[in-house]
């Protein structure tokens, strides 16, 4: 009987140890998932965040380049319409050339009967007036309108040595007119194409001064702004884009509406600027 009553003891003491080291290794177990679940949750949180972040960053850069697309495309906007205006422009002075051609061709043969059919009486001896210096005009005119053909069929195959020389000979012939004006800016289109922007520069300077109410003058003064602007000259391309702008010549065209755009960009690069023009 006491052997039992020792067994009895035994086992319950047994027993109890066994109840707490089950409740110290569920206690420890419960702490061990507590800090699995809070690092799980620790690292889920950073992953969002790193996420949100990275979204975040692509949403801007998505928007900075539609942005960007905005711009470009209102600028190929302004560039088409002016290239269409120009084309037509062009089209509108070809034909109005012909019509001049003819025009003078009609005079020409409509005077020559009834002048050679008259005479002058010079020192009491009768003689004929002469047409020879009519003719010559007539003559100079075709031809002059035959090279400046040439040369631009030169220019758009790529031979823009050669299609200046046909525009430069086309120029000391005419010298003045709408004819001479288009040579000098084709001259300068040729030393643009063959890299040679200082003799371009100066080509079109002379063109702004010989016909500051030209057609191609707003033109001119435009590419007198992008040859400075290529060569680093800030200064000298808004005096150029702000010609443009204070010319009345100049406000209906694509040339004005680039320039306005152009400028305001510079001036948006140097606020302080801004602020002197506004005081």
């Amino acid at each position: 009987m006491k052997y039992f009553a020792l067994g009895l003891v035994f086992s319950l003491l047994a027993l109890t140890g066994c109840s707490k080291i089950t409740m110290l290794r569920t206690e420890e177990m419960a702490n061990v998932g507590a800090n699995v679940q809070s690092n799980v949750i620790g690292s889920v949180d950073s992953s969002m965040t790193r996420m949100e972040d990275s979204l975040r960053a692509e949403i801007d850069s998505l928007k900075a380049l539609l942005d960007q697309a905005a711009a470009v495309q209102k600028r190929m906007q302004a560039e088409i319409t002016m290239l269409s205006r120009r084309v037509s422009d062009e089209s509108e002075r070809n034909d109005s050339r012909q019509e001049e051609v003819i025009y003078r061709l009609d005079m020409l043969l409509g005077k020559s009967d009834k002048i050679l059919a008259k005479k002058v009486v010079v020192s009491g001896a009768p003689t004929q007036v002469s047409m020879d210096s009519v003719e010559r005009e007539a003559e100079r005119l075709v031809e002059a309108e035959a090279m400046f053909n040439t040369a631009r069929s030169d220019y758009h195959r790529g031979e823009y040595k050669l299609a200046y020389s046909g525009f430069k000979q086309v120029y000391e012939q005419m010298k003045t007119g709408e004819l001479a004006e288009n040579s000098l800016y084709w001259m300068g289109l040729c030393l643009i194409d063959a890299k040679q922007d200082d003799k371009a520069k100066k080509v079109f300077a002379s063109l702004a001064e010989a016909f500051p109410e030209g057609g191609k003058v707003c033109a001119t003064m435009f590419k007198l702004a992008q040859l400075y602007a290529a060569g680093n000259d800030v200064e000298k391309q808004k005096q150029y884009l702000q010609k443009i702008l204070s010319s009345k010549t100049c406000a209906s065209t694509g040339e004005f509406e680039q320039s306005a755009e152009i400028l305001q960009e510079l001036l948006e690069k140097n606020p302080a600027e801004i602020r002197t023009r506004g005081n």
